[in-house]
């Protein structure tokens, strides 16, 4: 009888939408979520110290990292639809993909935004590739297994 192993996933095949596109990036960061802790006592309390309960929900800025490409400025363009009061948000999808090119988990992100954009780092001496990122805030992150 055959025992299969069950190994973690490799961090290197993955794909992100947003817009109904498909864009390569190199790298994906700041899949992040956590509840802030409010700590609370009030002054009858018998013990010396706070309890601690949940707070709101807080989500990282996600960096989104790829090769310049001639002629594609999508990320500037995106950054300049921010104005005083409205801005193009979008949602994204970044998926994690098996052997097949299938996803085995997805992070949806939700009402996402730029907030910064970044040029590659030029350098005479350089022997890599021009790399740009554009840093994006959200109002939401959600995990999804398929």
């Amino acid at each position: 009888m055959a025992i299969t192993a069950d190994y973690p996933l490799p961090v290197f095949h993955f794909r992100v939408e947003w817009g109904g596109k498909r864009i390569g990036f190199s790298e994906v960061t700041g899949l992040t979520q956590e509840n802030q802790a409010i700590e609370y006592r009030d002054g009858s309390f018998p013990e010396y110290s706070s309890i601690k309960m949940p707070g709101l929900r807080k989500f990282s800025n996600i960096t989104l990292k790829r090769g310049v490409v001639k002629s594609d400025n999508d990320f500037f363009a995106w950054l300049s639809t921010v104005k005083l009061n409205t801005v193009e948000r979008r949602d994204l999808a970044i998926s994690l993909l098996n052997e097949n090119h299938d996803p085995v988990m997805v992070w949806k992100v939700h009402k996402a935004f730029p907030v910064k954009v970044e040029g590659p780092q030029l350098k005479a001496s350089g022997n890599e590739v021009a790399i740009e990122s554009i840093e994006i805030a959200h109002e939401g992150l959600e995990v999804q297994n398929d």
